[in-house]
């Protein structure tokens, strides 16, 4: 039956209900092509020279037509399927505004059959015959596929424009607002710059996350300060995660990471970089990033860094290596660390041990103090590291030499590319842009190798005083002792990598970097600055002092 026909039968019976649904895909579509007052008046014309009562409309602004999820399309679905009926038929002005996706679109179309409601376009009549469900579909093929090809050119449009430095539209980063640069014919090419009022927040981020809080602990403190986010409501945890890994901040925003069609990331070779204001010096995003990686979940479990016990995660069984994990005892009363091996697997994996909780943290925190950060111990590890760096020397110094060569090379390379563009002996093409990209990669990359054997090689032998090595021995101790257990925790897991429990002796392991670090320039620094560990402590009895021998209870049931 065609929908004219379909129309004069029911109009019979009182004439039609009709429901108007419009769509727009873009504010340009709004202002300068097919308005939503423009479908909505001809809709509404279409209706009436029909004899059909027009009962409701329903209008998706700046929607794609290939997305089921607009708010007002899936209202409209849900009204049809309504007992009442409120409506007999949906008229579009086309059925590209309905879909821009076949299979979505016949769907969607179907569900309203389902409930005896038709689909009517204003510009594109057609029988609900087997030839008019042919010209139809026939119809929406294009629609689909011009979807595509506008997709494509746009994208294209969009790359060029971000490779050129430009902001491709929507909301800008949090510390950023757009300006115009410059005007092309009627475009406006806009760029980003700082909003000082957000950007002060921005770094308050950075500077709270510096002094080792994290995500929950700085979004508290921003609410309890007053401070609100953009919208107006209170930061949540993953609004400062958003901050902390955000890469506009250290000058340079990706544009085309993720594919918007089904919201997976892009391969880093099709991402565009856009240079952008510093708001927090590449140093010390960098550091931030590398505080973040090693707190990840996948790296370190979240029951380690949060969790009530102190060496859970670096304190290993001395038989197994297995990691030691806390049990309880006399109905929580008293806590222990044993072998998880043994206690999962059994005693043929692992003969097993347990120590009373409270006397190891006790024990340990008092050798660490002792025999660790006496002025004495501090200065002959310090020595002992300045001399093996001294060593080294000439292996730094060529291994250095040689990035140093090879970040010249890669510079030459990127010049002569760049050469060849300006004489017209290569285009301005896509292989072009991935060729200087590739290079631009490369030249980053080694200036982070360069930068990180330069820290290596370069022990601050004149920070190194009697003076700070005492204030730092001093202000560790007290960390140690704090009875905040994070914070206690934050300093331990940085300054041990491992202990080993044994039956008649601990064995703790650290980096004597972390050391020099923390010397040279403080707790917080020291943190920043030492991100991996190499066991250099108590690792032998020639060289370095154990413990006394410590008592070994038995597990209580």
């Amino acid at each position: 039956m065609s929908t004219s026909n379909w129309g004069k039968d029911r109009k019979e019976n009182g004439g039609l209900k009709a429901a108007i649904y419009v769509r727009v895909s873009t504010p340009r579509q709004a202002e300068k092509e097919l308005s939503i007052t423009d479908q909505r008046n001809q809709a509404h014309a279409y209706c009436e020279r029909k004899g059909w009562h027009v009962v409701a409309s329903y209008e998706d602004a700046g929607l794609s037509g290939t997305d089921e999820n607009r708010p007002q399309l899936q209202k409209l679905m849900d009204d049809a399927a309504r007992p009442e009926k409120p409506f007999d038929v949906v008229i579009v002005h086309s059925f590209s505004r309905f879909f821009r996706d076949a299979y979505q679109f016949e769907f969607h179309r179907r569900n309203l059959v389902k409930h005896d409601v038709n689909l009517a376009s204003i510009s594109q009549e057609t029988g609900d015959d087997p030839m008019g469900d042919m010209v139809r579909q026939v119809l929406n093929v294009f629609d689909e596929y011009q979807s595509k090809e506008n997709a494509k050119h746009v994208r294209r449009a969009m790359i060029e424009n971000a490779k050129q430095g430009f902001w491709n539209g929507g909301p800008p980063p949090y510390g950023y607002r757009t300006t115009v640069a410059e005007t092309r014919g009627i475009t406006e090419k806009k760029v980003l710059e700082i909003e000082p009022a957000e950007a002060t927040i921005v770094r308050l981020v950075f500077e709270l996350c510096g002094k080792n809080r994290g995500v929950r602990a700085i979004a508290a403190e921003l609410n309890k300060s007053g401070l609100r986010n953009r919208n107006g409501k209170n930061f949540a945890s993953t609004r400062v995660h958003e901050f902390l890994t955000q890469t506009a901040y250290a000058g340079r925003f990706y544009f085309n990471r993720t594919d918007t069609r089904n919201k997976r990331p892009r391969d880093p070779s099709e991402w565009v970089e856009i240079k952008t204001p510093i708001i927090i010096e590449p140093d010390t995003f960098d550091r931030v990033q590398r505080k973040l990686e090693a707190r990840r979940p996948t790296n370190t479990p979240p029951r380690i860094v949060n969790g009530p016990t102190l060496l859970t995660g670096i304190l290993k069984c001395g038989t197994c290596g297995g990691g030691m994990t806390l049990r309880t005892g006399k109905g929580g009363r008293y806590r222990y660390y044993v072998c998880n091996r043994s206690a999962t697997e059994g005693k043929t994996a692992c003969p097993g041990r347990s120590v009373r909780m409270d006397k190891l943290d006790k024990l340990v925190i008092e050798q660490l103090e002792s025999r660790i950060l006496s002025p004495d111990r501090l200065s002959e590890m310090l020595a002992q590291l300045i001399e093996r760096n001294s060593k080294q020397s000439d292996q730094k110094a060529s291994e250095v030499k040689a990035l140093r060569k090879e970040f010249r090379v890669t510079e030459e390379k990127i010049g002569r590319l760049y050469d060849a563009l300006a004489s017209g002996t290569v285009e301005h093409t896509e292989s072009f842009r991935q060729s200087v990209s590739k290079f631009e990669g490369m030249r980053e990359d080694l200036l982070r190798r360069i930068a990180s054997v330069e820290r290596h090689r370069n022990v601050p032998v004149d920070l190194l005083t009697p003076e700070n090595v005492k204030r730092f021995g001093k202000a560790l101790g007290r960390q140690l002792r704090n009875p905040d257990s994070t914070l206690r925790k934050t300093y331990t897991r940085q300054f041990i990598d491992r202990i080993e429990a044994r039956d008649r002796e601990i064995r703790i392991y650290g980096p004597k970097h972390a050391l020099a670090a923390g010397v040279a320039y403080g707790l917080d620094r020291a943190i920043e600055e030492v991100p991996v560990s190499v066991r250099e402590w108590w690792a032998r009895q020639d060289s370095n002092l154990q413990p006394d021998r410590y008592e070994r209870p038995a597990l209580t049931s």
